[in-house]
């Protein structure tokens, strides 16, 4: 009978294991998943910011810091960039776009420029979509984070070597209003 009871507690921790495995797997999955469908949507901006800052700077010319700022960082390759390293170089770029919006709110016939127009427009669009990926990377994010940091998960986390997430958050640039001065 004792024998019988040892059998079915390690069947039972065994398949403990593997379901918890099994859920790891899934939520990183998911994780990926995410990431993925946000990368588009950071690419697809990554990709309209020389466009959107050519035409600015005939309008703009001594605004050259903040231009330069942005071809700076867009001129890194996007493609070879970790997550962790996209994600820091987008928090950056949301600073310098917000700041070329706010440089088009000073120059009426830039505002009046049908290819500006275009392009704002596009990248409102696309920062909509990055701002609803965010939401679904973040949520994926805390429920595999959950899984990594609550007990008694964690302890086969670590065992399968599955560590926390970053959340991509908005820093403390995008969090303030923008300063334009002349």
């Amino acid at each position: 009978m004792f024998t019988f009871i040892i059998i079915v507690l390690i069947v039972i921790a065994f398949v403990v294991v593997i379901s918890t495995y099994n859920n790891f797997v899934q939520l990183n999955n998911k994780v990926k998943e995410a990431f993925s469908t946000m990368d588009v949507y950071l690419k697809k901006r990554w990709d309209l910011i020389p466009n959107l800052v050519e035409t600015v700077k005939g309008y703009a010319k001594h605004e050259k810091d903040t231009l330069k700022e942005i071809v700076e960082l867009r001129s890194s390759t996007y493609d070879n960039m970790t997550d962790d390293d996209k994600i820091k170089a987008n928090e950056k770029l949301s600073t310098g776009i917000t700041k070329i919006m706010a440089l088009a709110e000073a120059y009426p016939d830039l505002k009046a420029n049908e290819n500006f127009k275009d392009l704002s427009n596009q990248l409102t669009k696309v920062e909509d979509d990055i701002a609803n990926s965010r939401k679904y990377y973040n949520g994926v994010v805390r429920m595999f984070n959950n899984k990594v940091e609550m007990f008694p998960s964690n302890i086969l986390a670590g065992i399968f070597g599955y560590k926390s997430k970053t959340m991509f958050e908005a820093n403390t640039n995008e969090r303030e209003n923008v300063k334009v001065s002349f």
